[in-house]
């Protein structure tokens, strides 16, 4: 299913950027118990998700989109 950018960045700033969240959202479970067990790599983790969430979520459609065409 394809994700919304706008979605991702609410879980991020509002709702758990920091156990994760946007991470499980974007299909990203590893990471996202690393998040939940280390509070978002101590900030650091979060911060730089902050800039790049955008990109993570065009790269997930993409691959979305691209394993759908194949299939």
């Amino acid at each position: 299913m394809k994700k919304d950018k706008s979605i991702a960045y609410i879980l991020l700033i509002f709702l758990g950027g920091f156990i994760g969240l946007h991470r499980f959202y974007l299909g990203k479970v590893a990471t996202g118990i690393l998040y939940l067990l280390t509070g978002g790599l101590l900030g650091i983790g979060w911060l730089y998700d902050l800039f790049t969430l955008g990109r993570q979520v065009d790269d997930y459609n993409i691959r979305f989109a691209y394993r759908n065409r194949i299939a």
